[in-house]
C-alpha cells in the first residue's frame, strides 16, 4: 500500500495514502477528540463534531475523519479555531448530558471526560442552556442497561449490531428527538437482541453498562 509523508503538530509521520487524518493521528499518539469514529466503518458517521483540525493551506478547519491524508499535508490540531469550534461542539454535547461522573460506572474512561479535559472544557459548562430530556431507562435486557439520557448519539452501538449480525437497535426521530431504539420503539430485551454485549463494548460513556452478574 502506498504511503504518503505529512506533519501534524510539528511531527513527522507516515500513513497509508487516503488514510483519514484521525486515524494517522491516533496510529503515531496524537490525540484528537472523538467519539462517533469507527475505523472498520466503510463512510465516516462525522457526528460528534469534535475533531476539528486546521490544515495548512486549507480555507477553514475539517474534521480529521473526513479528511485523507495527502503527500507533503501539514495538519495543526491545536490551531485556535479548530479548538473552539471543537469546544462549541462538546458545550452542545454537554449541555444535553446529564453529568453526574461521580455516580457514573464509566467515570474514569469516559470519552466526554477525556475530550473535555483535552480541550479544557468543563463538564459543568454553563456557556448553553442545559436542557435534559428525562427519558425512562430501558433495564429490560438480561445483560445490560441503556440510558438513553447519557446516549451522545455515535451511532457505534448501531453499527456494531449490525456488523454482528441482529441489527436489533437503530436511529429513530430527528433532532433533539432523535434517540436509539429497537424496532418498533419496544424495549431491548423485547427485540431480537442476542446479548452479545458488544454495543456495550464499543459505548464511549456511560449510556450502555453491562449488569453485574448476582
Amino acid at each position: 500500500m502506498k504511503t504518503v509523508s505529512l506533519t501534524i503538530d510539528s511531527q513527522k509521520i507516515e500513513s497509508p495514502a487516503g488514510h483519514p487524518i484521525l486515524w494517522a493521528a491516533l496510529d503515531h499518539g496524537i490525540y484528537i477528540p472523538n467519539l462517533c469514529a469507527v475505523r472498520e466503518a466503510e463512510e465516516p458517521f462525522a457526528a460528534c463534531r469534535l475533531c476539528f483540525v486546521d490544515i495548512e493551506g486549507y480555507p477553514e478547519p475539517v474534521t480529521a475523519c473526513t479528511e485523507p491524508v495527502s503527500e507533503g499535508m501539514v495538519v495543526n490540531t491545536r490551531h485556535p479555531q479548530a479548538q473552539g469550534m471543537a469546544r462549541t461542539s462538546l458545550e452542545l454535547l454537554l449541555a444535553s448530558h446529564p453529568v453526574d461522573c461521580a455516580k457514573c460506572a464509566a467515570n474514569g474512561r469516559c470519552e466526554l471526560q477525556r475530550s473535555a479535559k483535552h480541550l479544557g472544557v468543563k463538564l459543568k459548562t454553563k456557556r448553553f442552556k442545559k436542557l435534559l430530556r428525562d427519558l425512562p431507562i430501558d433495564s429490560s435486557s438480561p445483560v445490560f442497561i441503556y440510558d438513553p439520557n447519557k446516549c451522545v448519539l455515535c451511532g457505534k452501538c448501531v453499527l456494531k449490531c449490525r456488523e454482528v449480525g441482529p441489527g436489533a437497535i437503530g436511529f429513530a426521530h430527528r433532532g433533539f428527538e432523535r434517540i436509539v431504539t429497537s424496532f418498533g420503539d419496544q424495549p431491548i430485551g423485547q427485540s431480537k437482541c442476542n446479548g452479545c454485549r458488544e454495543c456495550v463494548a464499543v459505548c464511549p460513556v456511560g449510556a450502555l453498562l453491562e449488569k453485574k452478574s448476582n
